[in-house]
């Protein structure tokens, strides 16, 4: 299976144009609350398969961590159980920040999945 992929800037520009994503953060608490991207909820990444029920359908789940590689593996998973909108955000919150994209404080973040 290949991970479906998206940059830094296409991403970006989704946010921007309010498009219909869910933004699903899966770093760890420490992690996040370095802060977050704008309108990402939180599902720390022990917590997937416990919350496998709660992934919508019909819309676009973009899985970030620090660095994109964990994030990776958890579309992996998420698609070998046929969750199939899932997309990674290359190069993680590492990459959102280099494009000098806005961050979030975490105590603005919704709630989880």
């Amino acid at each position: 299976m290949v991970v479906k992929e998206i940059e830094a800037a296409e991403l970006q520009s989704r946010v921007v144009n309010n498009e219909d994503i869910m933004l699903l953060d899966i770093r760890g608490d420490a992690e996040v609350a370095q802060g977050v991207l704008p309108k990402a909820e939180h599902l720390p990444m022990h917590m997937i398969p416990l919350r496998m029920h709660d992934f919508p359908q019909g819309r676009d789940i973009v899985l970030y961590c620090r660095s994109g590689a964990r994030s990776h593996h958890a579309c992996n998973y998420l698609m070998q159980q046929g969750i199939d909108n899932v997309i990674n955000l290359r190069g993680g919150i590492i990459s959102w920040v280099r494009q000098g994209y806005e961050i979030a404080s975490s105590t603005k973040l919704k709630a989880s999945a």
